[in-house]
């Protein structure tokens, strides 16, 4: 039983790993979007979230640490140029997982994972979803049909006070 057991294995030993992970990174760093398997996307988020979280202060000691996790000078260069300034206001969860369906050959789901703040669509979609829903507008089509309904009942009672002038 796997009781206490936090890491997914992944079917390989830990030297295996930890390069596959490694290499994941950096290509999803440079790129900003791969296609994995669900179970290597999971285990890629909770490998590269703290490195971007670390490239939020630029400092000589965190680009030696996050070095010694990715292993290429350009991938953190990306990172601490470019991609930190983006996620410099974002708490945390800077990764998307969207899965994709099945592959044909052995039929394991398939995911895309992403950096959140590069996907063009999602961004333009969020902003206009803001826009669209306000409250205002709902209290103002009240307003505009209240003085239709009055106007009716104005004309009403001249009507009325005629007769009584007989």
């Amino acid at each position: 039983m796997r009781h206490g057991c936090k890491v997914n294995h992944l079917s390989r030993t830990h030297a295996h790993r930890v390069a596959m992970l490694s290499n994941m990174a950096t290509s999803l760093i440079m790129h900003k979007r791969i296609e994995t398997t669900v179970a290597k996307a999971k285990a890629l988020r909770v490998y590269v979230e703290p490195l971007i979280s670390r490239s939020k202060e630029d400092s000589t000691h965190n680009r030696r640490i996050v070095f010694s996790y990715l292993h290429s000078k350009d991938a953190v260069n990306e990172l601490f140029r470019e991609v930190s300034q983006k996620v410099a206001q974002r708490p945390g969860g800077y990764t998307r997982i969207l899965k994709t369906g099945i592959r044909h050959g052995d039929n394991s789901e398939m995911c895309i994972i992403e950096l959140v703040d590069y996907n063009e669509n999602m961004l333009k979609e969020a902003g206009s979803k803001k826009a669209k829903s306000t409250r205002r507008s709902r209290s103002k089509k009240a307003s505009e049909s209240a003085p239709v309904a009055e106007a009716p009942k104005a004309e009403a009672p001249v009507a009325e006070e005629a007769p009584k002038a007989e």
